[in-house]
């Protein structure tokens, strides 16, 4: 397919999700776009959540992951079930009770404002980072079908990028995204099907016939039970799935201000009871199309790309399936990448305009005019982080996106166990210095582990680790016999 059909494609794609962000963005006021003004259908928000959560790191990243881990990750999806019934029944009852638009006010209210500005600091870092490892996907395609044909520099590629999720943001906000999420849901499991279907039908394979070649394969290993020091043993990656979506959920605003749009806490849990339940045929769906993509190539003797996360686009988009595989192929990676990332940079605007500048008490054209210069801040923010890591990155990014969160939402974890499970209050100014100290001691136990624990290797469980390392400091710095000040 040539660059400029790609191209016509990306840009029809965007004007269908103009013609919702004019229609969404019509209320210009700040809590339409902080929390839809509270009116958001909970099966909108469910569907929607479904292509945020996956994003375009699952479409493009877990097939190469399949290479490394056959279908393991399965383990973490069935922990990732436990997770969400505490996010929905410990976390947003909280969160509603409070009537929070940042969840990290909870932080305030907890411990003080230290504690308040680390927490949301420590959110900002994370999805700063997963917003880049998911937009770099995007990226990575467009410079290869469009960009290189074109001699158009990586960074450029990235900046064009980058603008359209804040031209059709910066507006509506939370509103806007609950009805693009759908539609870029929709497109995503499209492309995922499409894709099944087209490697199906050029193996000759019928559905019994393809369940057999995934079942047979030497990728269709799910349960790890044996080696305790293999980061894939089931024990390892169910608890690092509960509590993986405890932080990447729970206490990360982006998914929570979705979560918090809905009109009460009962329709809330509805959405989020829903949403769980899907991934998992949804994943499923996402592994198995990893293993028909590796299977593919063996049978057409293709050699596979250096990057693991290159394997789905080359194989979609250099000739080795229909032409209208392509096709499929761009939409669907443009919905998922763009789902996922544009609810973040939202996310990223709420949490500085009110957590760290705390603008929330300006008036109504003050903290409009304050909102659109912090989202146009964090966009290009993004974009330059996108750009270093290109020259860094070396490995499946889905590892990386989850490494990474390990050591950032880590403290978070760690904050929140304290002030939910504890009757003191802390001395406030130390809370930095603890969550600071934290991911060091946890990166320095994890680069050590084989030595100390006789052959231990962490897997994801650094995060379990990180959060107990910071719940150990906050019981250091407590203030004993001080009640919290919100239960």
């Amino acid at each position: 397919m040539s660059p400029f059909v790609v191209l016509s494609i990306v840009f029809g794609y965007f004007i269908l999700i103009f013609v919702i962000s004019w229609h969404t963005g019509k209320d210009k006021g700040s809590d339409a776009f902080f929390l839809a003004n509270r009116k958001s259908p909970w099966y909108i928000v469910s569907f929607g959540m479904i292509g945020a959560t996956l994003s375009g790191v699952t479409l493009i990243s877990i097939p190469g992951w399949v290479g490394e881990s056959g279908l393991s990750y399965m383990q973490m999806v069935l922990g990732f079930l436990v997770g969400y019934f505490i996010v929905a029944n410990v976390l947003m009852p909280l969160y509603y009770r409070m009537n929070l638009i940042s969840i990290y006010t909870y932080l305030d209210e907890r411990f003080g404002s230290y504690s308040h500005k680390t927490g949301s600091l420590f959110f900002l870092l994370s999805r700063l980072l997963g917003a880049a490892f998911r937009v770099y996907l995007m990226a990575g395609v467009l410079q290869l079908t469009v960009a290189d044909a074109w001699a158009i520099p990586f960074y450029g590629t990235v900046a064009v990028t980058v603008l359209l999720i804040w031209l059709y943001t910066f507006r509506g906000g939370i509103k806007t995204i609950i009805w693009t999420d759908t539609l870029q849901t929709l497109f995503m499991l499209l492309a995922a099907v499409a894709a099944v279907w087209a490697i199906s039908g050029e193996m000759k394979l019928s559905f019994s016939g393809m369940v057999s070649q995934i079942y047979d394969s030497e990728y269709s290993r799910v349960f790890y039970f044996g080696d305790w020091k293999d980061s894939r043993h089931f024990v390892k990656q169910f608890i690092s799935g509960i509590f993986i979506v405890i932080v990447m959920t729970g206490l990360d605003q982006d998914m929570m201000q979705k979560n918090l749009s809905c009109r009460n806490i009962s329709e809330a849990k509805k959405n989020m009871y829903w949403f769980s339940l899907s991934l998992v045929p949804v994943k499923l769906l996402l592994l198995s199309l990893g293993v028909l993509l590796l299977l593919f190539a063996a049978r057409q003797g293709i050699v596979l790309p250096e990057r693991p996360d290159d394997i789905f686009p080359v194989i979609a988009t250099q000739g080795y399936l229909p032409a209208w595989i392509t096709l499929f192929f761009i939409i669907g990676l443009v919905a998922a990448t763009y789902s996922s990332a544009d609810s973040t940079l939202t996310a990223l605007t709420t949490s500085f305009t009110l957590d760290i500048i705390g603008a929330g008490s300006r008036t109504e054209h003050e903290l409009v005019r304050t909102r659109i210069l912090v989202h146009a801040g964090m966009a290009a923010l993004v974009g330059i982080i996108i750009v270093f890591f290109r020259l860094l990155n070396d490995q499946s990014i889905i590892s990386v996106l989850f490494t990474a969160a390990g050591y950032t939402y880590g403290p978070l974890l760690g904050m929140y166990a304290f002030g939910l499970f504890s009757r003191h209050s802390v001395r406030d100014r130390l809370v930095p210095y603890v969550a600071l100290a934290s991911p060091l001691l946890t990166w320095l136990l994890d680069a050590n582990s084989e030595a100390l624990l006789g052959g231990y290797s962490f897997g994801y469980e650094v995060l379990l680790v990180n959060g107990l390392i910071t719940l150990g400091g906050m019981f250091i710095i407590r203030r004993p016999g001080h009640k919290p000040i919100m239960q």
